[in-house]
């Protein structure tokens, strides 16, 4: 799989995870197994293995403001260290659009010597606006209709970039949805029903744009099924949480791994989307008006406005991933993929990666 002028080996990226699932050891490992590693730019300012020449400000153990909760120095230190583990292996980072401080952390993430940078959760119709220094770095938009890259197509007309690959998300990702709530469960939406039409589009803004399906992609038979689509490869994040390298902590893995189909649901939240997660305790205190307070400590999210979503919805979405990814089973929140009851045990990524490329 080629994209822009990055040659991975395996037709696989694993999808970028915050606040911490996704950083050095899991993106790092991925990469050096031959798939595309991404690191996700979210909440880096929670990074727990920074060094002592790093300042994160922190308020009642968050960090403050966008500026803190995107740190810019602990994500160099997750770029470094990720790539002592694959070297000089295509990497990648995801950063939703829907950030505060967007245009800066793309900067930052060119800054750092990432080649290929992922952008949903919004239309990237700016992205090329952040990258003009850097031509080497391929751009990726995350799109859930062809309708939707062709809006980013023509807004990156005046940059003269076309996305160097596009991945097609449906309504089975966890996390943010690109969709609807009543849309998420209708036929024509699944991805099997858009990849095609994405296809098509595509067509118009290029030779061979690289397709990647995403979104309840689970085993070599699913990878094997896009591929007969058209598609160039897939993108998958929940199952990689499955791993030892994950950067997750231990207790956000057994999340997972006790998890049933039927625990994981979709729900609202600040973004203005929904978004899917294991109903844990949060849920729970949600409904019985005990969940924590909101108080928009980290500002992270522009469609939140300041905290005033957060309070509609009932929670803090930068506090609660937080608290995930310390291992909080009170007040986390815990994303995953409609799949996610699937992850059975723990093992090697170099296991996983072999298990998808060769089946089971």
């Amino acid at each position: 799989m080629k994209i822009g002028k990055y040659e991975i080996k395996h037709p696989i990226i694993q999808g970028g995870m915050g606040v911490g699932i996704s950083w050095d050891q899991l993106a790092g490992n991925v990469s050096k197994e031959g798939a595309l590693g991404v690191i996700s730019s979210v909440g880096t300012g929670y990074y727990r293995n920074k060094s002592e020449n790093v300042n994160v400000v922190m308020r009642k153990d968050k960090p403050k403001d966008a500026l803190n909760f995107y740190s810019r120095d602990s994500f160099f230190e997750i770029v470094a260290n990720a790539r002592k583990i694959c070297g000089d292996a295509p990497l990648a980072c995801n950063i939703l659009h829907a950030c505060n401080d967007y245009g800066r952390m793309v900067k930052d993430a060119c800054e750092a010597g990432i080649n290929i940078i992922i952008t949903g959760a919004g239309l990237p119709t700016n992205m090329p606006e952040f990258t003009k220094d850097f031509p080497d770095v391929a751009l990726v938009p995350i799109v859930s209709s062809a309708r939707a890259l062709k809006l980013i197509c023509k807004k990156w007309k005046k940059y003269n970039r076309v996305p160097d690959a596009i991945i097609v998300e449906g309504p089975l990702s966890g996390g943010h949805q690109g969709f609807k709530y009543e849309d998420c469960f209708k036929e024509e939406f699944q991805l099997e029903n858009i990849v095609g039409p994405v296809i098509e589009e595509a067509k118009n803004w290029g030779e061979d744009i690289p397709i990647i399906a995403a979104g309840g992609v689970w085993d070599k038979n699913d990878i094997d099924k896009f591929q007969a689509m058209g598609c160039t490869g897939v993108q998958m994040a929940t199952r990689f949480i499955g791993t030892f390298e994950c950067d997750a902590h231990p207790n956000l893995k057994n999340v997972l791994l006790n998890a049933k189909s039927e625990d994981i649901k979709l729900g609202k939240s600040p973004v203005g989307l929904p978004a899917r997660s294991v109903r844990t305790n949060l849920q729970f205190s949600m409904a019985n008006n005990t969940a924590p307070k909101v108080q928009c400590i980290s500002n992270c999210v522009a469609p939140c406005n300041r905290g005033v979503e957060a309070k509609a919805v009932g929670y803090c979405i930068a506090d609660r991933l937080g608290a995930a990814y310390n291992g909080d089973l009170d007040t986390g929140l815990f994303f995953s993929g409609a799949n996610g009851y699937k992850v059975n045990k723990i093992i090697t990524v170099k296991e996983l990666i072999t298990k998808l490329t060769q089946g089971e």
